[in-house]
């Protein structure tokens, strides 16, 4: 991680973390970079980038300054508007963008917002570029060879803006094209989560024929994940039961996670997810590589994996590794138990839409319900605490906490496990343990978060 850029861009609360200077700064950097010979673009390249943007009331902020540094050194900026990070992805790569931008805090509350950058294969940029961004932030010139701040554009080197909604267009045609089968008959509730879904998903799912029910689709630019989405699952349990429907998707913010709710009203997590794709790739004989999961992914999901003789490897947490390990080793399913789900065939990135037309694909052609699909894996007790502090490192590296860890992980029975680990995208430390009991559990999480309370070093 950078010093602003984590493993999701660079994010925070608006104003005081990520300002609109921020993304001024960004937008200039990006609109030079692509002309320079840094990016080894051609002489005399004129650079397209295309943007995105999420429902929180800044974006709108955020996207203005972003176009302004842009076409300020010579950019073309094609607006996409509201639209889904893995939308911005799709475009990028399917119509030769230099670079795509989406604006978004994920599953953030409104006050944060984030700026995200993908290559011109549609994937997470560089580290090398994002240290160039840095650096032209922090004023260091010299990095990027320059004795000054960067040119300006004149006279007819200003960069245009341009209205490209047929871009988010072409990307919910895509989706809709993916499906193999009708989804008539069946009784799907989505949750948007008052965020980019919203415009988007009940499309897709209206267009395949199915009988959509909706919640959490009327933004204001306050209520983005506000009780709503993949990490306020309790509204759309309670809804698909009410109305007796045959499943329920849950999405984040920018729609590039998902999480599903059975027939029953049972949470149906991004571990399970993986698993039924990896069960329905092997039953029909298209399963390429292993799975890739994170060491977050629950001791449950290995275990099913074993019993069904699919190979799987693990990454450090955040859907990026995943990725990145997938293209090395020509793995084709990965993801992350909070819903990240890459299916390598179709994106670049996670994309909750795509995910749960996936798993519709799996019920229909198995002619059975969701609920049956994830029952073979049986989650193991776990409990996950995240506590909020003020230097991150401080806690990983402090003597004591080690030492809770090591004696927590010892108390636990069996092939019981405790995870630590900083948020590669807010200021907290999340504490995780995993055991064949939820006191075991309990208790670890417990002895850990103590210490690191009696050590000063929550906020």
């Amino acid at each position: 991680m950078g010093k602003y850029f984590g493993t999701d861009g660079f994010r925070g609360e608006v104003n005081r973390v990520l300002t609109s200077m921020h993304a001024y700064q960004i937008g200039r950097f990006l609109g030079w970079y692509y002309a320079s010979p840094l990016s080894g673009a051609p002489e005399g390249h004129k650079p397209r980038l295309v943007i995105g943007k999420d429902t929180r009331l800044s974006s709108y902020m955020f996207e203005y300054s972003i176009v302004a540094g842009l076409t300020a050194s010579g950019a073309d900026a094609y607006m996409l508007h509201v639209t889904t990070t893995p939308s911005v992805s799709f475009v990028t790569a399917r119509d030769d963008f230099d670079c795509g931008i989406m604006i978004s805090a994920s599953h953030n509350p409104f006050y944060d917002n984030g700026i995200k950058l993908v290559n011109s294969a549609g994937e997470k940029m560089d580290d090398q570029t994002i240290r160039l961004i840095e650096a032209y932030i922090d004023g260091d010139y010299a990095t990027l060879g320059l004795n000054g701040d960067l040119p300006l554009a004149t006279g007819e080197r200003l960069g245009r803006i341009v209205d490209y909604s047929a871009g988010r267009n072409r990307y919910i045609g895509y989706l809709i094209s993916l499906a193999s089968r009708s989804f008539k008959g069946k009784k799907v509730g989505l949750d948007c989560a008052n965020g980019s879904a919203w415009s988007i998903a009940k499309a897709v799912f209206d267009a395949l024929g199915a009988k959509t029910y909706v919640i959490n689709a009327d933004p204001d630019g306050l209520n983005i994940n506000k009780n709503a989405g993949s990490t306020h699952m309790e509204g759309l349990k309670k809804f698909v039961v009410e109305n007796e429907l045959d499943v329920g998707f849950a999405y984040d913010g920018d729609a590039d996670r998902c999480l599903a709710v059975d027939e029953r009203g049972n949470e149906i997590n991004g571990d399970h997810i993986l698993y039924i794709f990896a069960h329905n790739a092997r039953v029909t004989g298209t399963l390429t590589g292993k799975v890739v999961a994170t060491v977050m992914s629950n001791m449950g999901l290995f275990k099913a994996l074993d019993e069904l003789g699919v190979g799987y490897e693990t990454t450090k947490v955040g859907d990026r590794y995943v990725y990145e390990n997938m293209v090395q080793n020509g793995h084709m399913i990965g993801g992350e138990q909070s819903g990240h789900i890459i299916l390598r065939k179709y994106a670049t990135t996670g994309d909750g839409i795509l995910t749960s037309i996936m798993l519709m694909e799996a019920m229909i052609e198995g002619k059975t319900t969701l609920s049956k699909l994830a029952e073979p894996m049986q989650m193991y007790p776990q409990v996950l605490v995240n506590l909020r502090v003020t230097d991150k490192d401080a806690v990983m590296d402090h003597p004591d906490v080690k030492a809770a860890v090591a004696s927590a992980e010892a108390s636990l029975p069996g092939s019981g496990r405790v995870l630590l680990r900083p948020s590669g995208t807010e200021p907290l430390i999340r504490v995780m343990s995993e055991a064949s009991t939820e006191q075991a559990c309990q208790d670890a999480v417990d002895a850990i978060c103590a210490v690191i309370r009696e050590n000063g070093l929550c906020e």
